[in-house]
């Protein structure tokens, strides 16, 4: 796991971002589906704003609320109990949860306090990403994970939420991660 205290974007930066690794995927024939908390689907306009990101990206979940983290994605509910939906296990079970869901070859989660206040006792900005994918992350204890620290308002730590978990993804993808 990494603690990043801060992750800053520059205009445009996202879409660069997002269409390198809609390009990463496609030369590699595999696909995607994201699973999102506090990033409310911003995470799946990061991966689809590219022209062709149909060919990659095969669609998400948003999942506000822990039940419906628990009924669609299949986390445990003993995770949520145990650790709650703000944490890094919660993150893989939904990364996990949503590439078996969708049938992508790559899933990739976002969980998080966005604020205007503490969750769970966890500080704003405390969000965790993590990605699944073929050759054994198939589960939660295989799976990818960071936890961040972000500074910023609500929209900064949602927009950095996602610049992280598509960097995380596409160096995964790339075996960098």
């Amino acid at each position: 796991m990494v603690t990043i205290s801060r992750v800053e974007d520059e205009p445009g930066d996202q879409q660069v971002l997002g269409a390198t690794l809609h390009a990463e995927l496609l030369r590699r024939g595999m696909t995607l589906a994201t699973a999102e908390s506090l990033t409310g689907g911003a995470l799946g306009d990061l991966v689809s704003a590219s022209a062709g990101a149909s060919e990659t990206y095969l669609g998400g979940v948003v999942t506000y609320a822990t039940e419906t983290k628990v009924r669609l994605l299949g986390v445990a509910q003993a995770t949520v109990d145990e650790h709650g939906v703000v944490s890094e296990q919660c993150a893989r079970e939904m990364a996990c949860g949503v590439r078996s869901l969708v049938g992508s070859d790559w899933g990739v989660a976002t969980t998080g306090v966005a604020g205007p206040t503490e969750q769970e006792g966890k500080e704003i900005g405390t969000v965790f990403v993590a990605v699944a994918g073929p050759e054994g992350r198939q589960e939660p204890g295989d799976v990818v994970a960071r936890q961040l620290h972000l500074d910023g308002d609500r929209a900064q730590v949602r927009a950095a939420a996602c610049t992280a978990a598509a960097a995380l993804l596409l160096e995964t993808v790339t075996g960098q991660g």
